[in-house]
């Protein structure tokens, strides 16, 4: 009895330090890898002889500030588009580059699409159920061989959303869903424990999928 009682505390423990000591860790993490691209000479040792813990971290998020202010105006819009040119000259750097920039464009723009919207869709086959990120629509030579309307998607692991698939997959085997993206991204780096609230308007029942089309969204159907 006395192990059962036992037990119970250390889990409530858990559950109260667990999330803290993570979301500390990855706050740290990403102080520490903002503060690693300040460079020597300008820590607060090297400016003012004491060491000012965060001193850093305050500089990059200043940077970054003032240089959008600056990016901002005609002058500063033009310097930057000299200096992408020059970067587009550098053979390795230019692919790199670009397609950082191409990548980053596409998510960060506050008028972009990208990661703005969850859907519902079957995969890895039919019957199996998952949530996908709309990133986008194909265009080009890809989508000059889809016929119909499609969509691409990102399809992210659990519990690392960093990883997934790129899908391109038919409109109309996707179901808009209610809840927004972080609900969403909750959803899926919970493994379904943490369940998104009630949804603003009553949900659409998902459109059962042909086998035709199941099979040629799951992975590997084309070889």
């Amino acid at each position: 009895m006395r192990m059962r009682v036992i037990k119970k505390y250390f889990i409530t423990g858990l559950l109260i330090w667990v999330p803290l000591v993570i979301t500390v860790w990855v706050l740290g993490l990403l102080v520490a890898t903002l503060e690693g691209f300040v460079p020597g000479f300008l820590s607060s040792e090297s400016l003012f002889g004491v060491d000012i813990p965060g001193f850093r971290f305050v500089l990059v998020i200043v940077v970054v500030l003032l240089t959008g202010i600056f990016a901002a105006n005609l002058l500063g819009r033009t310097m930057v588009d000299q200096w992408e040119n020059l970067l587009g000259r550098i053979p390795l750097v230019r692919s790199i580059y670009n397609s950082v920039k191409q990548v980053s464009d596409t998510v960060l723009a506050p008028n972009g699409q990208a990661f703005r919207r969850a859907v519902l869709l079957q995969y890895p086959r039919a019957g199996s159920w998952t949530i996908a990120f709309v990133t986008g629509t194909p265009s080009g030579e890809v989508a000059d061989h889809l016929p119909g309307d499609h969509i691409s998607v990102y399809v992210p692991t659990t519990p690392n959303p960093t990883s997934g698939f790129f899908l391109i997959v038919p409109r109309a085997d996707t179901v808009d869903l209610q809840m927004s993206v972080d609900a969403a991204l909750k959803y899926i780096v919970s493994m379904g424990v943490v369940a998104p609230g009630p949804a603003a308007a009553p949900g659409i029942r998902p459109a059962p999928l042909s086998p035709a089309a199941g099979a040629q969204n799951a992975p590997g159907a084309d070889s």
